[in-house]
Protein backbone atom coordinates (compact mmCIF):
# COMPACT_ATOMS: atom_id res chain seq x y z
CA UNK A 1 0.00 0.00 0.00
CA UNK A 2 1.92 3.06 -1.08
CA UNK A 3 -0.07 5.21 0.79
CA UNK A 4 0.74 3.47 4.25
CA UNK A 5 4.30 2.92 3.36
CA UNK A 6 5.38 6.84 2.83
CA UNK A 7 4.92 10.17 4.11
CA UNK A 8 3.06 11.97 1.60
CA UNK A 9 4.58 15.43 0.79
CA UNK A 10 0.78 17.63 2.25
CA UNK A 11 2.42 16.04 5.51
CA UNK A 12 5.61 18.11 5.23
CA UNK A 13 3.36 21.47 4.12
CA UNK A 14 0.84 20.78 6.78
CA UNK A 15 1.50 19.63 9.92
CA UNK A 16 4.08 21.47 12.00
CA UNK A 17 5.04 18.09 13.67
CA UNK A 18 6.91 16.16 11.25
CA UNK A 19 10.25 16.47 9.59
CA UNK A 20 12.49 19.60 10.13
CA UNK A 21 15.24 21.72 9.94
CA UNK A 22 18.58 20.75 10.85
CA UNK A 23 18.64 24.20 13.31
CA UNK A 24 18.69 24.67 16.77
CA UNK A 25 15.26 26.10 18.40
CA UNK A 26 15.88 29.80 20.32
CA UNK A 27 12.56 29.51 21.77
CA UNK A 28 12.57 26.10 24.49
CA UNK A 29 12.14 26.46 27.71
CA UNK A 30 14.18 24.53 30.40
CA UNK A 31 13.74 21.14 31.27
CA UNK A 32 12.21 20.70 27.76
CA UNK A 33 15.04 21.42 25.49
CA UNK A 34 16.69 18.04 25.42
CA UNK A 35 13.03 16.14 24.64
CA UNK A 36 12.65 18.72 21.34
CA UNK A 37 15.73 18.61 20.07
CA UNK A 38 16.15 14.82 20.39
CA UNK A 39 12.91 14.02 18.50
CA UNK A 40 13.66 16.64 15.97
CA UNK A 41 17.21 14.78 15.20
CA UNK A 42 14.95 11.76 15.29
CA UNK A 43 12.32 13.47 12.29
CA UNK A 44 9.42 13.16 14.74
CA UNK A 45 8.99 17.02 15.21
CA UNK A 46 9.74 20.23 13.81
CA UNK A 47 9.01 23.98 14.66
CA UNK A 48 7.29 26.50 12.93
CA UNK A 49 10.77 27.68 11.67
CA UNK A 50 14.57 27.00 11.57
CA UNK A 51 14.27 29.18 14.79
CA UNK A 52 11.22 28.94 16.29
CA UNK A 53 9.48 25.37 17.92
CA UNK A 54 6.73 27.55 19.87
CA UNK A 55 6.57 25.31 22.91
CA UNK A 56 3.54 26.98 24.70
CA UNK A 57 1.77 26.76 21.48
CA UNK A 58 -1.37 24.48 21.59
CA UNK A 59 -1.44 20.64 19.44
CA UNK A 60 -4.31 19.67 17.89
CA UNK A 61 -5.77 15.85 17.68
CA UNK A 62 -4.28 15.12 14.59
CA UNK A 63 -0.95 16.38 15.60
CA UNK A 64 -0.78 13.98 18.21
CA UNK A 65 -2.15 11.05 16.48
CA UNK A 66 0.36 11.91 13.84
CA UNK A 67 3.62 12.24 16.40
CA UNK A 68 2.42 9.43 18.69
CA UNK A 69 2.24 6.91 15.86
CA UNK A 70 5.84 8.13 14.66
CA UNK A 71 7.30 8.64 17.76
CA UNK A 72 6.81 4.75 18.86
CA UNK A 73 6.90 3.38 15.40
CA UNK A 74 3.31 2.28 15.42
CA UNK A 75 2.75 0.16 11.70
CA UNK A 76 0.72 -1.86 10.06
CA UNK A 77 3.28 -4.66 9.01
CA UNK A 78 1.83 -7.68 11.22
CA UNK A 79 -1.66 -7.10 9.61
CA UNK A 80 -2.38 -8.40 6.09
CA UNK A 81 -5.63 -6.35 4.59
CA UNK A 82 -7.94 -7.59 1.59
CA UNK A 83 -8.96 -4.19 0.57
CA UNK A 84 -6.50 -0.89 1.34
CA UNK A 85 -8.28 0.62 4.73
CA UNK A 86 -9.42 4.12 4.78
CA UNK A 87 -9.77 6.32 7.09
CA UNK A 88 -13.32 6.76 6.24
CA UNK A 89 -13.89 2.98 7.54
CA UNK A 90 -13.44 4.25 11.12
CA UNK A 91 -13.68 7.66 10.91
CA UNK A 92 -16.72 10.08 10.34
CA UNK A 93 -14.60 13.38 10.20
CA UNK A 94 -11.51 12.27 8.90
CA UNK A 95 -10.74 12.85 5.26
CA UNK A 96 -9.17 9.87 3.22
CA UNK A 97 -6.72 11.90 1.72
CA UNK A 98 -5.78 14.17 4.65
CA UNK A 99 -1.84 14.33 5.74
CA UNK A 100 -3.18 12.18 9.19
CA UNK A 101 -5.12 10.13 7.54
CA UNK A 102 -2.53 7.26 7.82
CA UNK A 103 -1.73 8.11 11.49
CA UNK A 104 -5.44 7.81 12.14
CA UNK A 105 -6.06 4.14 10.44
CA UNK A 106 -2.66 2.71 12.42
CA UNK A 107 -4.22 3.75 15.46
CA UNK A 108 -7.18 2.48 14.84
CA UNK A 109 -5.62 -0.92 14.20
CA UNK A 110 -3.69 -0.60 17.40
CA UNK A 111 -6.96 -0.36 19.07
CA UNK A 112 -6.50 3.38 20.33
CA UNK A 113 -9.06 4.49 21.97
CA UNK A 114 -10.11 7.65 19.67
CA UNK A 115 -13.93 8.56 19.26
CA UNK A 116 -15.50 7.40 15.78
CA UNK A 117 -16.91 11.57 15.17
CA UNK A 118 -13.28 13.12 16.50
CA UNK A 119 -12.50 16.28 15.47
CA UNK A 120 -9.21 16.06 14.21
CA UNK A 121 -8.56 20.00 14.50
CA UNK A 122 -9.76 20.28 17.99
CA UNK A 123 -7.15 21.05 20.97
CA UNK A 124 -6.07 18.20 22.55
CA UNK A 125 -6.53 17.98 26.06
CA UNK A 126 -3.95 16.72 28.53
CA UNK A 127 -5.76 13.96 29.85
CA UNK A 128 -6.58 12.78 25.91
CA UNK A 129 -3.10 12.81 24.52
CA UNK A 130 -2.03 10.98 27.83
CA UNK A 131 -4.77 8.30 27.65
CA UNK A 132 -3.72 8.09 23.91
CA UNK A 133 0.06 7.60 24.61
CA UNK A 134 -0.29 4.82 27.51
CA UNK A 135 -2.29 3.04 25.01
CA UNK A 136 -0.11 2.99 22.29
CA UNK A 137 3.03 2.53 24.81
CA UNK A 138 1.13 -0.73 25.86
CA UNK A 139 0.86 -2.31 22.18
CA UNK A 140 4.89 -2.70 22.73
CA UNK A 141 4.54 -4.85 25.65
CA UNK A 142 4.21 -5.35 29.54
CA UNK A 143 6.45 -2.72 31.13
CA UNK A 144 7.29 -2.99 34.98
CA UNK A 145 5.48 -1.02 37.60
CA UNK A 146 5.08 -0.05 41.27
CA UNK A 147 2.09 -1.47 42.30
CA UNK A 148 0.67 1.80 44.05
CA UNK A 149 -1.75 4.51 43.63
CA UNK A 150 -1.05 8.08 43.53
CA UNK A 151 -3.56 10.29 44.46
CA UNK A 152 -4.56 13.09 42.30
CA UNK A 153 -6.33 16.34 43.33
CA UNK A 154 -8.27 16.75 40.76
CA UNK A 155 -8.96 13.16 39.87
CA UNK A 156 -12.80 14.17 40.18
CA UNK A 157 -12.19 15.92 37.00
CA UNK A 158 -10.85 12.58 34.71
CA UNK A 159 -12.79 11.06 32.75
CA UNK A 160 -13.48 7.80 34.70
CA UNK A 161 -12.31 4.99 31.83
CA UNK A 162 -9.20 7.09 31.72
CA UNK A 163 -8.16 6.81 35.07
CA UNK A 164 -6.66 3.93 34.72
CA UNK A 165 -3.80 5.09 31.87
CA UNK A 166 -3.53 8.08 33.44
CA UNK A 167 -2.41 6.73 36.91
CA UNK A 168 0.21 4.68 34.75
CA UNK A 169 1.34 7.52 32.55
CA UNK A 170 2.18 8.83 36.40
CA UNK A 171 3.94 5.86 37.38
CA UNK A 172 5.91 5.25 33.93
CA UNK A 173 7.45 9.12 35.04
CA UNK A 174 6.33 10.35 31.56
CA UNK A 175 4.70 13.05 33.43
CA UNK A 176 4.22 14.38 36.82
CA UNK A 177 1.33 16.14 39.06
CA UNK A 178 1.76 20.13 39.65
CA UNK A 179 3.14 21.43 42.80
CA UNK A 180 -0.41 21.09 44.16
CA UNK A 181 -1.16 17.39 42.97
CA UNK A 182 -3.15 18.38 40.45
CA UNK A 183 -2.88 16.74 36.73
CA UNK A 184 -5.26 19.53 35.21
CA UNK A 185 -7.16 16.81 32.99
CA UNK A 186 -8.91 19.39 30.72
CA UNK A 187 -6.50 21.73 30.13
CA UNK A 188 -5.45 22.11 27.08
CA UNK A 189 -1.80 20.63 26.01
CA UNK A 190 0.85 22.49 24.79
CA UNK A 191 3.58 21.78 21.90
CA UNK A 192 6.67 21.44 24.51
CA UNK A 193 4.31 19.06 27.02
CA UNK A 194 3.18 16.71 24.15
CA UNK A 195 6.78 16.29 22.84
CA UNK A 196 8.41 16.26 26.61
CA UNK A 197 5.90 13.80 27.33
CA UNK A 198 6.59 11.49 23.87
CA UNK A 199 10.13 11.55 24.62
CA UNK A 200 9.83 10.23 28.04
CA UNK A 201 7.33 7.18 27.21
CA UNK A 202 9.89 6.27 23.99
CA UNK A 203 12.63 6.17 27.51
CA UNK A 204 10.50 4.00 29.04
CA UNK A 205 10.42 1.64 25.80
CA UNK A 206 13.71 1.63 24.95
CA UNK A 207 15.08 1.39 28.57
CA UNK A 208 12.65 -1.48 29.01
CA UNK A 209 14.36 -3.11 25.51
CA UNK A 210 18.05 -2.75 26.92
CA UNK A 211 17.34 -4.86 30.09
CA UNK A 212 16.47 -8.32 29.85
CA UNK A 213 13.53 -9.16 31.11
CA UNK A 214 13.20 -12.30 33.49
CA UNK A 215 10.03 -13.91 33.12
CA UNK A 216 8.62 -14.78 37.21
CA UNK A 217 6.09 -17.01 37.34
CA UNK A 218 4.26 -17.41 40.37
CA UNK A 219 2.71 -20.32 42.27
CA UNK A 220 -0.50 -20.46 44.52
CA UNK A 221 -2.09 -22.88 46.31
CA UNK A 222 -5.53 -23.32 47.69
CA UNK A 223 -7.04 -25.99 49.40
CA UNK A 224 -9.52 -28.04 47.94
CA UNK A 225 -10.39 -30.38 50.72
CA UNK A 226 -8.25 -32.76 52.89
CA UNK A 227 -6.40 -34.68 49.83
CA UNK A 228 -6.33 -32.19 47.14
CA UNK A 229 -4.89 -28.84 46.44
CA UNK A 230 -5.76 -26.54 43.69
CA UNK A 231 -2.57 -25.36 42.28
CA UNK A 232 -2.28 -21.85 39.86
CA UNK A 233 0.55 -20.87 38.10
CA UNK A 234 0.38 -17.12 36.82
CA UNK A 235 2.76 -14.98 35.11
CA UNK A 236 0.90 -12.04 36.05
CA UNK A 237 -1.17 -9.53 33.99
CA UNK A 238 -0.69 -9.19 30.39
CA UNK A 239 -1.60 -6.43 28.18
CA UNK A 240 -3.86 -8.92 25.76
CA UNK A 241 -4.72 -12.69 25.39
CA UNK A 242 -1.88 -13.25 23.01
CA UNK A 243 0.01 -14.55 26.11
CA UNK A 244 -0.63 -17.63 27.95
CA UNK A 245 1.17 -20.16 30.27
CA UNK A 246 0.35 -24.05 29.76
CA UNK A 247 1.52 -26.72 32.33
CA UNK A 248 3.07 -29.47 30.64
CA UNK A 249 3.23 -31.94 32.59
CA UNK A 250 3.81 -32.87 36.49
CA UNK A 251 6.43 -35.42 37.86
CA UNK A 252 5.92 -37.09 41.27
CA UNK A 253 8.69 -37.61 42.70
CA UNK A 254 10.01 -40.05 45.48
CA UNK A 255 11.40 -37.50 48.16
CA UNK A 256 7.50 -35.62 47.76
CA UNK A 257 7.92 -33.14 45.16
CA UNK A 258 5.15 -32.65 42.47
CA UNK A 259 7.65 -31.09 39.59
CA UNK A 260 4.62 -29.07 37.90
CA UNK A 261 6.23 -27.79 34.15
CA UNK A 262 5.20 -25.26 31.93
CA UNK A 263 5.85 -23.25 28.67
CA UNK A 264 5.14 -19.64 27.90
CA UNK A 265 2.81 -18.45 25.10
CA UNK A 266 4.08 -15.22 23.46
CA UNK A 267 1.86 -13.78 21.08
CA UNK A 268 2.07 -14.30 17.49
CA UNK A 269 3.48 -11.68 15.52
CA UNK A 270 1.57 -11.78 12.61
CA UNK A 271 -1.89 -11.27 14.65
CA UNK A 272 -3.97 -8.55 15.90
CA UNK A 273 -5.05 -9.14 19.98
CA UNK A 274 -7.45 -6.91 21.39
CA UNK A 275 -5.45 -4.43 24.29
CA UNK A 276 -7.48 -6.10 27.43
CA UNK A 277 -5.55 -6.61 30.17
CA UNK A 278 -5.53 -10.58 30.94
CA UNK A 279 -3.97 -12.42 33.60
CA UNK A 280 -2.02 -15.13 32.08
CA UNK A 281 -2.01 -18.45 34.75
CA UNK A 282 -2.97 -22.25 34.13
CA UNK A 283 -4.37 -24.46 36.61
CA UNK A 284 -4.10 -27.96 37.84
CA UNK A 285 -5.06 -30.25 41.18
CA UNK A 286 -2.64 -31.98 42.83
CA UNK A 287 -2.36 -34.71 45.97
CA UNK A 288 -2.01 -32.21 49.61
CA UNK A 289 0.72 -35.00 49.77
CA UNK A 290 3.35 -33.33 48.05
CA UNK A 291 4.97 -30.24 48.09
CA UNK A 292 4.72 -28.32 44.87
CA UNK A 293 7.46 -26.88 43.09
CA UNK A 294 7.12 -25.34 39.40
CA UNK A 295 9.76 -25.34 36.63
CA UNK A 296 9.71 -24.27 33.21
CA UNK A 297 9.90 -27.24 30.79
CA UNK A 298 13.22 -27.70 28.87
Amino acid sequence: MKKLTAVALSVLLCSSLTLGSAYAFTDLEEGQAHAILTLKERGIVSGFDSEHFVPKGKISYAQSVQMIVKGLNLNLDHIRFIKQPLASDSYTNIPNDAWYADAFIIAHYHNLDIPKDVNPNATITREQFGHLLVQALETKGQFPLVKMYIPIKDEDQLTVDDQGTIQRLLLYKITALDGDGKFNPKGELTRGEAATWLYNAIQVLEKHRQVPQEEVVSVSIEKVNEDVNKVTLSRGMKPNGGYGLVIDSIQFQEDGQAVVRYSLRNPEPDMMYPQVITEAKAVTYVSSVYKVIAEASK
